[in-house]
């Protein structure tokens, strides 16, 4: 099959050329109206398949629910928003509740599924910290432990990729020590650390922090906290949510002039409300959320966030339109950033012969034209 079109995304620009794909790969890319084409997308924009580190799920089923056919289903219709790969994210539970949940998630991985690819777990909690827990139930919220963390990982079958850790708590940070030494990327979140507690956790092998801006310790020039360490930690990931809410469009943009194109990942966070209608109520980590008109989500009791509906395609419209972000680096965060943070950027997130067809097609409104997943249209 071959696809062309006059603006498609090669190393840092668009140009017009040609896509050839060939068993879930990309063949080659010619000069555009070199050969004959199967689909003509005129001048839509062609862009490598967006990729969701942080994600609890969508149409009314949660990471925690443990469903198969919930699953399996998410991952059918997310690349109706240019999601071909997504990592299914946890939330503070029970023992019994988390096993169940990381281990539904590896049969369905290893069993294989329509639509987006499952490239990992993200284990966030219960290894967080009171004071910043957010919408994570505080009753199972524990201290992190290397024996307890095994456990979990044999019942992923070694599929969680990613844990957000309130890294202060990490007793000697034998835990973070031990994720990294393992291939576990450790992302500093729901943390009261301090600016030097952060920066001895990234010295003992942490790698990104969780949702910038929420969840953590505010910047002050006086007392930097992790947003002042996520400024000036310029080789460390950050992670943020780029629905507008969470951070104004302000935020977002000083964000990505500090931390630079290279090292921003662009995340939903989205809960399983996403795709539901406004005022719809779920239960998410044992409390009740509601869905405002924003596409917020909010805790029903306090009103405080608790995460976000947020289309990847539309948190790239935000970051270029609103937050007046370079195309380049918003695209590079649902793109390039996460594939380098997973160590899967030598077959993902490029066009380029030999990576995997993970393409979208983009309209100038943003609205997806078009997913293929490994070569398979989607939508």
């Amino acid at each position: 099959m071959i696809l062309q079109s006059k603006r498609v995304w090669v190393s840092g620009q668009f140009i017009p050329a040609q896509i050839e794909i060939e068993d879930k790969k990309i063949k080659a890319v010619y000069p555009y109206g070199e050969k004959n084409v199967d689909k003509d997308y005129g001048t839509d924009r062609i862009v490598p398949g967006f990729i969701d580190i942080h994600c609890h799920g969508a149409y009314g089923f949660d990471t925690n629910d443990a469903e198969e056919e919930g699953l399996r289903n998410w991952l059918k219709n997310i690349p109706s928003e240019g999601v071909t790969g997504l990592c299914p994210t946890t939330i503070t539970q029970s023992n019994e509740i988390l096993t169940d949940a990381v281990a539904n998630v590896a049969k369905v991985h290893s069993e294989g599924n329509e639509g987006a690819e499952i490239l990992g777990i993200h284990f966030e909690g219960p290894y967080l910290d009171m004071t910043y827990k957010g919408a994570q139930p505080e009753q199972y919220i524990v201290p992190g432990t290397v024996e307890q963390f095994k456990q979990y990982q044999k019942a992923a079958n070694g599929l969680i990729k990613l844990i957000t850790l309130a890294t202060e708590t990490d007793e000697n940070f034998e835990l973070t020590r031990y994720c990294s030494d393992t291939g576990v990327v450790v992302t500093i979140g729901h943390s009261a650390a301090t600016y030097d507690q952060a920066l001895m956790a990234v010295a003992n092998g942490a790698k990104s922090m969780t949702h910038i801006y929420n969840g953590m310790t505010p910047f002050n020039h006086r007392n930097n906290g992790l947003v002042g360490a996520a400024f000036r930690f310029r080789d460390v990931f950050g992670e943020v949510i780029c629905d507008g809410n969470h951070s104004t469009p302000a935020a977002l943009n000083i964000l990505f002039q500090t931390k630079g194109r290279d090292y921003t990942i662009m995340v939903s966070d989205a809960l399983m409300a996403k795709g539901s209608p406004v005022g719809s109520k779920f239960i998410f980590g044992g409390n009740e959320i509601e869905i405002y008109p924003d596409g917020s989500a909010h805790l029903t009791a306090t009103k405080g966030l608790a995460g976000s509906t947020l289309r990847i395609n539309q948190g790239l419209r935000i970051l270029v339109e609103d937050a007046q972000v370079p195309f380049d680096a918003a695209l590079n965060a649902c793109t390039l950033n996460p594939a380098r943070l997973l160590k899967i950027d030598d077959h993902k997130a490029k066009i380029c012969a030999g990576y995997d067809a993970d393409i979208v097609v983009l309209k100038d409104n943003y609205d997806v034209e078009q997913t293929y997943c490994r070569g398979k249209a989607s939508i």
